[in-house]
């Protein structure tokens, strides 16, 4: 097997199947923990984030190897109307005016085209913003490591190794290989619950969408589309943000093969049609690209995988059951490991692009951008981008200075 796959390449049923489950170990916490605080149904969302995946790799033409999960840029407002006001309605018509965006925004993208974006996210841009996707991310991996200090540094440990000395087949599996690990160590310690697992067999199947409870037809609600619909740039902004930290990682450049437009269409679409099932609104994962980075394994091939198996386990409780009984640690022990990769993806990129830190501008720009995309709690990143957007276009690079020899002459 070569070093890497490349995003076209398919691998066997018998190695998709792992990596794709790989891709939801990494996605089903954040995935199902939305539904869980905001109300919603965890099965719901699972089902959504399948579909909603299947319907971005088709408008991508299979060229963007990413993962679509619910979106935790709406909680606030999903929160409101679902637990506070007992308007599920009016919050899947807040989801439906979300995708609508995107659409509309797709539509002037198709229309003007998308070179444009990389004049203005050059790479003192693009790696400072990369680095600050995943390490804005890290301390919510190091809190899950928290829950137990032990179990995550073994994960961890059993993830670093078989990424390093692991050969084959193992080797670009390190990070389920890792879960499992993790999980058996905490099973032997005494640190997994498996009531619930054995509960499940109560119901071996479920229906996601039961009509008048989990599945709600979006109603047209002012307040809840103004609520959510402006959020919606905000996520667009963090998409732009992993197409870059995506291109880096694969040495593709999706932004403009399949382009950014297809993106936000086929984001905008999973989000409408998780809207009519009773989902939150979805967008890509940097859980996914942390995979991506980690196991060099790019090939879309398995995030097909990975959405198929989301939508089988929607309708099964055991296998959502196990999931559900992986320590928290032990998903921590990984994503410190995956939410540090994207960081030093960044790194790489202004390094590859040899960026000169000696000029002013450049060293201002990357600055403010870490400091903003680390020290904002709320929508850092997109914030970050935005501000590092519009230095870049202010700012003017200063020539350099004449340099003067002893003897007083000009160079």
């Amino acid at each position: 097997m070569s070093a890497e796959v490349q995003i076209h390449e398919k691998l066997p049923l018998v190695k998709a199947i792992p990596l794709g489950l790989q891709h939801v170990f990494a996605m089903f916490g954040a995935t199902v923990l939305v539904p869980f605080l905001t109300g919603l149904s965890p099965s719901v969302a699972l089902l959504s984030s399948g579909i909603g995946t299947i319907i971005f790799l088709l408008l991508t033409k299979s060229r963007v190897p990413a993962y679509l999960g619910s979106s935790f840029a709406y909680i606030a407002a999903l929160t409101t109307f679902v637990k506070t006001n007992h308007n599920p309605s009016a919050a899947m018509g807040g989801a439906l005016a979300v995708g609508v965006v995107y659409i509309i925004i797709y539509l002037l993208m198709a229309a003007f085209g998308t070179r444009w974006i990389h004049k203005i996210v050059p790479p003192i841009v693009a790696g400072p913003v990369v680095a600050i996707i995943g390490l804005s991310l890290t301390s919510t991996a190091v809190g899950m490591a928290a829950k137990n200090w032990p179990i995550a540094a073994f994960t961890l440990a059993v993830a670093a190794l078989l990424s390093v000395y692991a050969k084959g087949f193992l080797k670009i599996i390190p990070i389920l290989m890792a879960i499992v690990a993790g999980y058996i160590l905490a099973s032997i310690m005494g640190l997994v619950d498996f009531k619930p697992f054995y509960a499940s067999f109560s119901q071996l199947i479920v229906i996601p969408i039961k009509l008048g409870t989990d599945f709600q037809m979006p109603s047209i609600d002012q307040v809840a589309i103004l609520a959510m619909a402006p959020l919606a740039l905000v996520t667009i902004i963090e998409d732009l943000g992993h197409m870059i930290v995506l291109g880096n990682i694969t040495h593709s450049d999706p932004i403009e093969n399949p382009g950014f437009h297809r993106v936000l269409l086929g984001n905008g679409l999973a989000t409408v049609v998780a809207s009519f099932l009773g989902g939150p609104p979805v967008t890509t994962y940097g859980e996914n690209i942390g995979v991506l980075a980690v196991t060099k394994v790019f090939s879309t091939f398995n995030i097909w995988m990975a959405a198929i198996i989301a939508i089988i386990l929607s309708l099964f409780n055991p296998l959502q059951a196990v999931i559900m009984s992986i320590p928290t640690a032990v998903m921590g022990g990984v994503t410190i490991l995956l939410f540090g990769m994207i960081g030093t993806t960044g790194i790489r990129t202004l390094i590859e692009a040899k960026v000169d830190f000696s000029e002013t501008k450049n060293l201002i720009i990357a600055s403010v951008i870490f400091a903003l995309g680390i020290g904002l709690s709320n929508h850092g990143v997109a914030w970050a981008t935005i501000v590092g957007i519009t230095l870049n276009l202010v700012l003017k690079s200063q020539p350099e200075p004449v340099k003067i020899s002893n003897a007083g002459k000009k160079k």
